[in-house]
């Protein structure tokens, strides 16, 4: 029978965060059940709150950045057990059956995959995440955290480890890789620690000159104000990987002609319309702009692994529910570098 969940969320796209009181479906044989213990904040969460994106259903309790403990287990569960430290990303289910999802790219289903929250799912019940006090989430969808990994640390590897890592393997980071992130807010600080782990020269290109410590307390070894003219033009076909993790629209061909040849610059941050770029600045050194979404569930387990082996932690800032609205509001004017993440298990409950 459903259960009874505290959180906060909106009620519809004009609205201002708040407590609340909700239904959890009915579990199935195959779901997981988890106590929530912390739950990262994603700039995606603000969109999908504002139906920016057009998608959104309503109400809404956000958060796809979510570890805890398994309180109960389906019958059919195999995996998981009682106890367990798990963590949920982006994606709640799928089709489990295309090409796709065999294949272990969940997020491309052909069917669709069925985001975390604010949308139905595949029974028609909508959806709801993790600023919350528990989930329930089909055994497939659901990964181990490592032993050791700080579960406050853990959330925002669920959203801006894995939309950071699956590129960075992709492109194929290694030693001596000249690796360039732009932005540094709580995907370009993963984006950083990450590609250094892997071996690569890192540059962060930021518009903001005073974000040159913190860049360089991640791992950067190096720091690119873009709007210094004469250092980007200086900087020309420097990078073999540019990974753009800004979130709002922008101009992308000042960042694209800073890629070697057979360089490719990734977009990871922003969804919205961006501006065109240079025909020749990409038919002149075989440039490639590109875009990567997330990453399959063992792939996002694999970076989890990754992250415990290499001892590498978002820096991250807790926060009650109550400061929630607050997080938003700062979100709200700009990347920061770092993720706030919410402490669920400490938070009074609406």
């Amino acid at each position: 029978m459903p259960s009874k969940a505290h959180g906060w969320g909106v009620e519809n796209a004009e609205d201002t965060i708040h407590a609340l009181q909700f239904e959890r479906r009915d579990p199935r044989a195959n779901d997981v059940t988890v106590e929530i213990s912390h739950c990262g904040i994603c700039h995606s969460d603000l969109h999908f709150a504002h139906n920016d994106w057009g998608m959104s259903h309503y109400p809404m309790v956000p958060g796809h950045e979510i570890v805890g403990t398994v309180t109960a287990v389906g019958p059919d569960v195999q995996n998981f057990k009682v106890g367990d430290r798990v963590g949920v990303g982006c994606m709640v289910d799928s089709c489990q059956k295309c090409e796709f999802c065999k294949g272990n790219q969940e997020q491309f289903c052909v069917e669709g995959a069925t985001f975390t929250y604010g949308v139905p799912d595949r029974h028609g019940e909508l959806t709801q995440g993790g600023y919350s006090d528990h989930v329930l989430v089909r055994e497939e969808f659901v990964c181990k955290i490592p032993d050791g990994m700080e579960m406050s640390k853990a959330a925002p590897l669920l959203c801006a480890g894995i939309t950071t890592y699956s590129p960075l393997k992709r492109w194929g980071v290694k030693p001596g890789t000249k690796v360039a992130v732009a932005g540094l807010g709580g995907l370009g600080h993963m984006a950083v620690k990450i590609a250094a782990a892997m071996g690569g020269e890192v540059t962060v290109l930021t518009t903001s000159p005073e974000k040159a410590e913190a860049a360089k307390k991640v791992g950067a070894s190096h720091v690119l104000v873009s709007t210094d003219e004469a250092a980007m033009g200086a900087a020309t076909a420097s990078f073999d990987l540019i990974v753009d993790t800004i979130p709002v629209t922008h101009p992308i061909d000042p960042y694209a002609a800073l890629l070697r040849p057979n360089g490719t610059l990734v977009i990871v941050g922003a969804l919205e319309p961006l501006p065109g770029v240079s025909g020749f600045n990409l038919i002149f050194g075989n440039r490639a702009v590109a875009g990567s979404a997330i990453g399959g569930v063992a792939e996002t387990q694999e970076m989890l692994d990754f992250c415990a082996e290499h001892g590498i932690e978002p820096e991250i800032e807790l926060i009650k529910g109550e400061q929630i609205p607050d997080a938003w509001e700062t979100l709200t004017k700009g990347d920061i570098p770092h993720r706030f993440v919410i402490d669920v298990e400490n938070s009074a409950r609406g």
